[in-house]
């Protein structure tokens, strides 16, 4: 037996032994699945299993990278033709090796989406439609979820008309004209890239068969995050040998809103009545009290599987609650902590903040400045987001496909060639008219279409643009960035405007170049189409630099498989997390417990978690409820009248209101009501009713006090706002 298989505990033994058939291994956090993982390949080699025999998928490219990275440690390189990669990479591998065979052109390009946004305002444009009613970003956001769901536009615009939709089936008639688009561009989306792979097996069987017998083991990682897309997707390829082992937890099922589907890792067992079913219970991250407050928490959700995390580490290390006057005295309170724990030893690496919301950043990042803290923002403005970066990226994509009308678009006069707005509108009527794009429509046109000053500004676009095509099969991909960054005098320009923010322009220009030169180190495939392919597929959590000796900022969602010594989890508020009216709602509630579980068990030694009393978000000021989750985690203590008065000036109003909050998360989390006074009180107004009002909206009532003409009631209304109203001046409606 191998000697990497000492090191695994038993059930991660059972689940790298058990070979053939399906299984599902239920991962909780910090249990060490990707040891398993890697463990499971490296023995599948060892049994003579052929490494091109194996695909691994997972959800970003970092996981990806790390569980590579170790597979070739364990087996002194054996693994190195183990493909190992995320979904989208392996659709973009598999659909560009099949190009020929699936009527591809093999140049196709990866909108990101911002580009899939611009595709969609033509279209909205096109269309005559207002952009106000149908905005552009949610627009795309729905056709997304109908890809990962595998829905066509005819299925959407279907579906809404028998729901009588009509605004669902204006989108689907978005969506069809956005497909068109897209093919006439050459290019596909995110979610193109899935259902294309889905769609073109399940046309071409023979090719589904070939790869069937390719990939005779598949592991997938994180499969409570899989779509629909994804799922058809692993079950098809799996159908054959039966060899699919999946790994996940459902308590971290935390991304429905962008089309995961819990249900997948709930009824595999379902799918699967042979499967194997191994539970990896033993923690090796955090302490027995960070696991015992977060159990609390999650133990509350119905839709899980059974299962309790435990572990054999030191009990040191402190859980505590803090409550805040503010947002400010929040940030304070959290950096001087910070503070406080670097003279124990600690680097700033070791210190994470956790917020449910971007905006809840700002108040951080000034309080983290103002004590010259460096810190590193998670999901903020990336590297390939910046604009300068955006410009030479889309040369480079027109280069290698110059049908790419959004990059056309982008470049055509930048920097300035002397190209208005009046002559492009009509190019792109032309182009339309044509039915072709509008770099091939720059052979066609003529004075009698287009101003000549501006004419000879296209052709002289156009030039640039093929001179390049010629080289691109000759040239490196740094050649032909350097050579696009010279000809089109990108840098002389931002040169002659001598500010800071043009300096750093032109220094991310150059950390360009050498991100290129990596790419040509690193990469198998040094062609311009692999490294468009490569930049398409960066996700946020790729880009974080876990090495520099910083505080990492980021939002609970991009929380998930990281470790710290120390964390922070911000912001624990009724209406802000959970959030909006998940309170009502007990399926997006459950997920919202499991993003506060996946926070609580980012914590390796010390959990701190805050609320502030009052908070300003977009201008308004509200008062707060602590969150339903303190609650769960057994944190009543903190809710005292004590603590309270610590943070809160000698007013009765908010003494009061402490008071009334600690009340209601007691009776809304412990009983839902109180039934010694459900029993007296005649009053329709009960204690959680929700009800409605003409300007706060929907609500549930918390607490309430008087009876008849004095009767008042503590109402919290979605969006976390809670009012406090004499009922006879009121005017509320009982929801029923």
């Amino acid at each position: 037996m191998t000697i990497f298989l000492d090191s695994l505990n038993s059930s991660q033994k059972e689940a790298v032994l058990h070979t053939e058939g399906p299984l599902i291994i239920f991962a909780g956090a910090g249990t060490g699945k990707t040891r398993v993982i890697t463990c499971r390949i490296a023995y599948l080699l060892e049994q003579g299993v052929k490494p091109y025999n194996i695909l691994a998928v997972t959800f970003t490219n970092k996981a990806a990278g790390e569980m590579r990275k170790r597979v070739n440690e364990i087996t002194s390189n054996l693994g190195s033709e183990v493909r190992v990669s995320t979904f989208h990479s392996f659709c973009m591998y598999l659909l560009s090796c099949e190009a020929k065979n699936f009527g591809l052109d093999s140049n196709f390009l990866i909108y990101d989406m911002s580009e899939q946004v611009n595709v969609i305002k033509e279209c909205i444009k096109e269309m005559n439609l207002d952009d106000k009613k149908f905005k552009p970003t949610w627009v795309a956001n729905r056709i997304s979820r109908a890809k990962d769901d595998l829905d066509t536009p005819t299925d959407m615009q279907s579906d809404c008309q028998s729901k009588g939709d009509f605004y669902g089936q204006t989108i689907g008639a978005i969506y069809e004209l956005y497909q068109k688009k897209l093919q006439r561009y050459n290019a596909l989306d995110f979610g193109d890239l899935i259902m294309q792979t889905v769609s073109k097996l399940e046309d071409n069987p023979e090719i589904l068969a070939k790869y069937q017998d390719k990939f005779q083991y598949v592991l997938v990682d994180e499969y409570q995050d899989t779509n629909h897309a994804q799922y058809l997707l692993t079950k098809m390829l799996t159908d054959k040998h039966k060899n699919i082992c999946v790994v996940g937890d459902d308590d971290q099922s935390i991304y429905s809103w962008r089309g995961a589907d819990i249900n997948n890792i709930l009824d595999f067992e379902k799918d699967y009545p042979s499967c194997k079913v191994v539970k990896l219970e033993e923690n090796y991250r955090s302490t027995p009290k960070i696991l015992a407050k977060a159990w609390n928490v999650v133990k509350n959700n119905y839709s899980r599987v059974d299962k309790k995390l435990w572990t054999q580490n030191d009990d040191k290390g402190t859980i505590n609650v803090f409550q805040n006057m503010n947002e400010n005295d929040e940030a304070y309170r959290v950096v001087d902590m910070i503070l406080i724990n670097k003279e124990s030893g600690y680097s700033l690496s070791d210190f994470a903040i956790f917020y449910r919301t971007n905006a809840q950043s700002r108040a951080l990042e000034d309080a983290l400045r103002r004590q010259g803290l460096p810190y590193a923002i998670v999901g903020s403005l990336k590297f390939y987001d910046r604009a300068e970066i955006k410009d030479i990226m889309a040369y480079l994509k027109l280069i290698h496909n110059p049908n790419d009308n959004i990059s056309f678009k982008r470049v055509v006069n930048v920097p300035k060639r002397g190209i208005g707005k009046t002559s492009m509108a009509k190019l792109e009527h032309f182009a339309t008219e044509k039915g072709i794009s509008l770099f091939e429509s720059l052979k066609f046109v003529d004075s009698d279409i287009i101003p000549n000053s501006s004419l000879t500004s296209f052709n002289s676009f156009k030039a640039l643009i093929e001179k390049n095509i010629n080289l691109k099969y000759d040239k490196t991909v740094k050649e032909i960035v350097e050579k696009v960054i010279n000809d089109t005098g990108y840098i002389r320009e931002l040169e002659l405007t001598d500010t800071p923010e043009t300096k750093s322009k032109i220094e991310n220009i150059q950390e360009l170049v050498s991100a290129v030169e990596d790419f040509e180190r690193r990469s198998p495939d040094k062609s311009l189409s692999g490294y468009l392919s490569q930049i398409a597929l960066v996700s946020d959590i790729d880009s974080w630099e876990d090495s520099a000796d910083k505080v990492t900022l980021m939002t609970l969602h991009l929380a998930k498989g990281l470790e710290f010594k120390n964390v922070f989890v911000v912001g624990l508020e009724e209406g802000l997390f959970p959030i909006g009216e998940s309170a009502y709602d007990q399926k997006e509630l459950e997920e919202e417990r499991r993003l506060m579980y996946v926070g609580m068990t980012r914590a390796k030694e010390n959990l701190y978690m805050t609320w502030a009393s009052e908070r300003t978000v977009f201008g308004k000021t509200k008062w707060n409820v602590p969150s339903r989750f303190l609650l769960e985690a057994g944190f009543k203590e903190q809710m005292s009248d004590r603590t309270a008065n610590n943070v809160v000036t000698n007013s009765y109003a908010r003494n009061n209101y402490f008071n009334g909050a600690k009340k209601y998360v007691q009776n809304h989390i412990e009983n839902e009501k109180i039934e010694s006074e459900e029993i007296i009180d005649n009053s329709p107004y009960k204690i959680g009713t929700m009800v409605s009002h003409q300007v706060f909206g929907n609500g549930k009532i918390i607490e309430k006090s008087g009876s008849g003409e004095d009767l008042k009631l503590i109402i919290l209304f979605a969006g976390g706002q809670w009012k406090k109203l004499l009922v006879k001046f009121a005017n509320l409606t009982i929801v029923k």
